[in-house]
C-alpha cells in the first residue's frame, strides 16, 4: 500500500542524499512527466511543416520534468497532513519527514528555476501563457477540499502545454490549440478519474473530494463520456488544422485505445486502476504520430 516503488534505480544508483528529493519531484515515477509534455508535443507538431522542431520537443521535454516535479513538490508541501493519513501516501517524502518543509521549498524553486531558463528560450506569447498557468499551478493543490471535480482543474494544468506548444511555432494561438486543448481537458477528466479510485475509500474517510467519490458507481459510462469528447474534440484540432488521413488513423487507435481503458478498467482494483492509469502514454505516443504522419507521410 505505497505508490513509492522499492529497489528501482532510485534505490539501486542514487546516493542516499539525493533518493527523497528524487522521489520528491516524481522522477521514479514518469508517467505524470509524460501525460504533462504529450500534451506540449501535440502542440508542437500540429501547425508545424513536416517534422517538428527538435530544439522545441527538447526544450519542452526538460521543461516537463521540472515543472512537473515542481508541482508535485507544492502538492505534497500543501497535502503534507492528508498524505501522512493515507496508506498509499503516507511514505511520501515530505509526509514521512525525509525532506523538511524548508527544504522541500527551497528544491520547489530550484525546480521552477530550471523552468524560467526553459521559458525565456521561447518568444514573447509562450512566456505570456506561462506566466498565466501559474495561477492554475498554485491553486490547484487546494481544489481536492472544495470542488468533486479536482481532475478538472488538473486537465486545465496538464494541457496548457498544448497552448504554449502551439504558440512558441506559430506565435499566434486558434482554434487548432483551443480544440486541442479542450480535448486534453476531457482526457484528464477520465484517466485521472481512473487514478482517483486507488484513494476513494482512504479520501472518504478523511474528507478529500474527487470525481471518484462524485460518480461512484456510474464511473464507467462517464468514463466513455469523457473519452468521447476527447476524440470529438481531437477531431476538430486535426480538421481545423488541415489533417488528413494519417492523422485520423492515428486517432482511431487513440479512439480504442480508450474505449479499452473504459471498458476493461476494474474500479475496486487499486492496482488495475494504476495500470490503466499509465496506459495512457500509449494514447499520447498514437496521437502523436498520427498528428506527425500526417504532416510527414
Amino acid at each position: 500500500m505505497t505508490d513509492i516503488p522499492s529497489g528501482d534505480w532510485v534505490d539501486r544508483y542514487a546516493p542516499a542524499s539525493w533518493r527523497p528529493y528524487l522521489r520528491l519531484a516524481r522522477l521514479d515515477r514518469p508517467i505524470g512527466t509524460w501525460l504533462l509534455l504529450f500534451p506540449s508535443w501535440w502542440g508542437i507538431a500540429l501547425p508545424a511543416r513536416g517534422f517538428p522542431d527538435w530544439r522545441l520537443i527538447a526544450l519542452f521535454g526538460i521543461g516537463a520534468i521540472a515543472m512537473r516535479g515542481a508541482g508535485c513538490t507544492l502538492n505534497d508541501i500543501v497535502d503534507r497532513d492528508f498524505d501522512s493519513r493515507v496508506a498509499r501516501t503516507r511514505g511520501r517524502p515530505i509526509a514521512s519527514g525525509a525532506i523538511s518543509l524548508r527544504q522541500a521549498w527551497l528544491f520547489m524553486a530550484a525546480q521552477l528555476a530550471v523552468g524560467a531558463v526553459v521559458l525565456f528560450c521561447l518568444d514573447w506569447l509562450a512566456i505570456a501563457l506561462s506566466f498565466l498557468v501559474l495561477v492554475l499551478i498554485a491553486t490547484y493543490p487546494f481544489m481536492k477540499r472544495i470542488t468533486y471535480w479536482p481532475q478538472f482543474f488538473l486537465g486545465l494544468n496538464f494541457n496548457w502545454g498544448a497552448l504554449l506548444g502551439y504558440a512558441a511555432v506559430k506565435g499566434a494561438l486558434g482554434w487548432p490549440a483551443l480544440l486541442l486543448y479542450a480535448g486534453g481537458i476531457a482526457w484528464t477528466l477520465g484517466y485521472d478519474t481512473i487514478y482517483a479510485h486507488q484513494d476513494k475509500e482512504d479520501d472518504a474517510l478523511i474528507g478529500v473530494k474527487s470525481s471518484a467519490l462524485a460518480l461512484g458507481n456510474k464511473t464507467r459510462p462517464w468514463l466513455f463520456i469523457f473519452y468521447a469528447a476527447a476524440i470529438v474534440l481531437w477531431a476538430a484540432a486535426g480538421a481545423t488544422a488541415g489533417l488528413g488521413f494519417w492523422f485520423y488513423l492515428g486517432l482511431s487507435a487513440v479512439a480504442l485505445q480508450l474505449a479499452w481503458q473504459a471498458h476493461q478498467v476494474v474500479l475496486d482494483d487499486s492496482a488495475d486502476c494504476l495500470a490503466k492509469f499509465k496506459s495512457n502514454r500509449l494514447t499520447g505516443w498514437l496521437l502523436l504520430a498520427g498528428i506527425v504522419a500526417a504532416h510527414g507521410l
